[in-house]
């Protein structure tokens, strides 16, 4: 994330904030700051151990509840991780779709343009009506796959080395 996109998007939801008469508090305002900077999902204590480092102070329940209120307000959503049921990520504007590495929790948005046809397809054949949609595709991002590589062959290399001795 560019520091130029998280400051547009914190200036973003501070406008939907305030428009909807929340206060901008230093708490809530920490939380914002740490998800905006993310581009990994994060879970509710990841959020609440980053954001107490700009304030000391800050209480778990203030992050659910920061969390609730973003959520409600189409700010962020929810991520569902193999390791931790849910996580969050800032919601960009418009209907996005997301990749989720299930190893490091980097997120990227696809847009899914071709799936109007799918859900279309899907309607007709079960009748039923599809009224929202919701599409998260979890994986191993490029990185993790060459992380995972060369700790397969690191292993390999040490299981030769112990049975040569």
């Amino acid at each position: 994330m560019s520091a130029s996109s998280a400051e547009e998007r914190i200036a973003r939801w501070h406008s939907a904030l305030q428009a909807c008469g929340y206060r901008l508090t230093p708490a809530r305002q920490a939380v914002l700051r740490v998800l905006a900077e993310s581009d990994r999902a994060l879970d509710a204590t990841q959020i609440f151990d980053l954001a107490r480092r700009q304030v000391p102070r800050l209480g778990l329940v203030t992050v659910y509840r920061t969390l609730e209120t973003l959520q409600a307000l189409g700010l962020v959503q929810r991520v569902h991780c193999n390791a931790q049921c849910t996580s969050y990520v800032a919601a960009e504007p418009g209907h996005q779709h997301l990749l989720v590495c299930h190893r490091c929790g980097r997120v990227w948005y696809f847009s899914g343009d071709d799936l109007g046809e799918l859900m279309q397809a899907v309607a007709g054949e079960s009748g039923f009506v599809v009224e929202d949609h919701w599409l998260q595709l979890v994986g191993l991002c490029a990185d993790c796959q060459r992380a995972v590589r060369a700790e397969e062959d690191a292993r390999k290399t040490s299981v030769c080395r112990e049975a040569k001795q």
